[in-house]
């Protein structure tokens, strides 16, 4: 039986690296988009993975990442929106430049990416009597919004909105569902008293790390049922 094919966007670090790690281990051809690149790059085109350096800032990048899907790929098991820019309101480009930018990343990509890939997914379901899955990244401050990022929450809120219209669009043959975490690991460069302020917004007062994602994403995947929904990896923050 041929791999089944994943695509995940922004996998050169952080979270969208372990996920496609993760995923090519276990016998899926995984293809990622990543922006800039770095050593994880490397070490995920040694093992496998289809690395394509795509800005998604500029849409015909955006079309030529599709397009390289469309030729090797008969059909998607899962298409993995993580791409992500988190810029601060007050920084060197103007608001409207601000909000533009979010928008691209977290709005106008997966929008068009997910509209010329849905005839993949479908595929997917119609080969192998399984649903295909759609999920979208979004984040914890959809909910709560933003005092200094309300560009980069927006965005995000309008990401959560398109699983709504693209989960009744493309039911039943792909579910399509939201990841909304809040902290999954810190940075490297965080300091300790970042670390502890953020530790004492959720009830929980842990950093799960990169397998609470990726176990978010195997529910996902497992489910016969859920879609148009969210699953909040925030260690309880709404209850704090």
């Amino acid at each position: 039986m041929p791999q089944s094919n994943i695509i995940i966007t922004g996998a050169g670090q952080r979270f969208g690296y372990h996920l496609a790690k993760a995923y090519q281990q276990r016998g899926f051809q995984v293809y990622i988009s990543y922006r800039s690149h770095r050593p994880q790059v490397d070490e995920l085109q040694a093992m496998g993975v289809d690395c394509w350096q795509v800005d998604f800032q500029n849409d015909d990048e955006i079309q030529g990442f599709v397009e390289h899907i469309q030729k090797h790929c008969s059909s998607i098991r899962a298409l993995v929106h993580n791409a992500s820019d988190w810029l601060p309101d007050n920084n060197d480009l103007s608001l409207t430049e601000t909000l533009a930018r979010m928008l691209q990343v977290h709005v106008q990509a997966p929008f068009q990416m997910n509209h010329l890939l849905a005839p993949l997914l479908r595929a997917h379901s119609q080969q192998h009597g399984q649903c295909a899955d759609l999920i979208h990244m979004t984040d914890y401050i959809v909910d709560k919004g933003s005092k200094k990022h309300m560009a980069y929450a927006a965005s995000k809120a309008a990401l959560a909105n398109l699983t709504l219209s693209f989960s009744s669009m493309l039911a039943p043959d792909v579910k399509v569902n939201n990841i909304a975490p809040a902290l999954l690991k810190f940075n490297d460069y965080d300091d300790q008293a970042y670390r502890l302020k953020t530790l004492k917004k959720s009830v929980m007062e842990k950093e799960p790390g990169w397998q609470e994602g990726i176990a978010a994403v195997d529910y996902l995947l497992a489910s016969v049922y859920m879609t148009g929904r969210t699953l909040h990896l925030d260690g309880g923050r709404n209850v704090s």
